[in-house]
Order: C-alpha cells, then structure tokens, then sequence
C-alpha cells in the first residue's frame, strides 16, 4: 500500500522540530540554511501571514526525475518514496531539469558530488511500523504518516467539517498525477509559492503522450508524401508516353499530323 505524509499547515505552530528531525535522520548540518532548501536541508518551514507552511520533496506518484534519469539513480519505490542511488549517478543533473518543484539539489561545492533531496526516510518506513522522522516529532500532528487514501480520506473530511478553515483542494491529490505528500491550508497555495499552473496529468505520461504519435505523424506523413511523389511521377510518365505517341504518329503521316 502506498504511503504518503500529510502535511496540514493550520496546525503547524512553526516549532520546526522536523526540520531537526531531518537534519538528524540525514545526517545533515545542525544548523541549516535559514528558509530555503538545498543540499543541506531537505525541509523548511516558513511563515506567511499568520499561517506556518512546510516545503519539501512532493514524492510524486509518476515523477518527471525517475522518467529522465539514464542510469535510474533516482527510484519510484512502491511504499511511495522516491529514493536516490548515488551509486549509481554520473551527475547529468537532468533529475534537477524536470522536477517541477524544483526539489533535487546537487553539492556544487564538494569534490564527489551528489543530487540531494528528501527520501521520506524510506529505511525507517520500509520497517514494520515504522514512519518518518518529521511525522514522529510534530508535536501538534500538523504532519502525519499513512496510507494515501486513508490520508486524502482525513483530509477531505476536515475540508467538509470546517469549510470555513480550509482552501477547498488538498494539494498534491491531482498535481501532476498525485504526490506522496498532501497539504491542507487555509491561505492559497499560490500565495504560499506553490505552483498551481501544472496540469492534473503525470508530467512523464505527457511527454510519452507527444512522443507516441510522432511514429504515426512520420508514418502517415511518409504515406502522403510517397502517394504525392507517386502520382506526380505517373502523370510525368503518361504525359512523356503521350509525346511519344505523338511522334510515332507523326512520323508514320509523313510529318503531318491528321
């Protein structure tokens, strides 16, 4: 069954104990950078308004990294986490090119590097009971971990229950075919700096969508432009077969033409 985290930001009180959590499940710096993720920090908590919000990894359900990797460093696991193989990795980067959100980071400054991102701590979840750093900490269950129809079950029905609380859209449900991370806010997510201009559709399966039908545009294309060239050579060839008939007859009425 697919996991997935719940984030639910009018819980959040900005403790940022699972920024910590992270940090020391990654064996990260102590004290990362301030308000922004990268290599050092694969969470961040931040503040607009009065409403606390989280940025993270989405674990996308059909991830744009996973489908342009050549060396399939970057992993869709079935529990839901998308894992990276630095084993495997020769630094093309393009994983950092088709994240839409723009997530994986990569150690510009380190001899050896290596993309960086958020790995919803497959080791502990992939154990029996086992759940995320950030989930076991947080204080207030602004962020919970389960399977991802119970959660979107939850979310949906705090929407219901508190209309007047929530944005109506559980974010990460559709975007880009679904996410293994789901949010809840009371202020817009676009006001939050989330982008809410991706289509509903797997980012992958759109390109694969164009891709498929250029064999059949190259087909039929081919078939017109052979069935053209076909029928201007016939009538270059009837018509030089008429002149030649015309010759010949001329030629047998002495030259004049009856």
């Amino acid at each position: 069954m697919s996991k997935s985290i719940l984030l639910d930001f009018t819980k959040c009180i900005g403790c940022k104990a699972c920024e910590h959590a992270c940090s020391e499940q990654n064996q990260l710096p102590e004290h990362p950078p301030e308000g922004k993720m990268d290599y050092k920090s694969y969470t961040t908590v931040l503040k607009r308004d009065d409403q606390y919000f989280r940025k993270m990894c989405m674990h996308c359900q059909t991830p744009a990294c996973v489908s342009v990797c050549p060396v399939a460093a970057m992993e869709k696991t079935k529990l839901g986490p998308v894992i990276y193989h630095a084993d495997k990795c020769f630094g093309c980067r393009y994983c950092m090119m088709a994240c839409p959100f723009q997530v994986p980071k990569y150690e510009w400054d380190h001899a050896v590097p290596v993309v960086r991102k958020c790995i919803m701590c497959y080791d502990r979840i992939s154990k029996e009971g086992g759940t995320t750093a950030c989930a076991w900490v947080c204080p207030t269950a602004a962020c919970r971990f389960g399977e991802r129809d119970k959660l979107l079950e939850l979310a949906h029905r705090r929407i219901a229950n508190f209309p007047d609380r929530y944005v109506h859209e559980v974010y990460g449900e559709n975007t880009v075919g679904g996410t293994s991370v789901l949010m809840l806010s009371a202020i817009p997510f676009a006001d939050l700096g989330f982008r809410t201009d991706l289509p509903t559709e797997a980012l992958p399966e759109l390109t694969w969508t164009v891709m498929s039908k250029i064999p059949n545009i190259v087909i039929t294309g081919g078939l017109l432009l052979g069935g053209l060239s076909w029928i201007v050579n016939r009538r270059m060839a009837v018509g030089e077969e008429e002149m030649e008939r015309k010759k010949l007859k001329k030629g047998k009425n002495g030259g004049k033409e009856s």
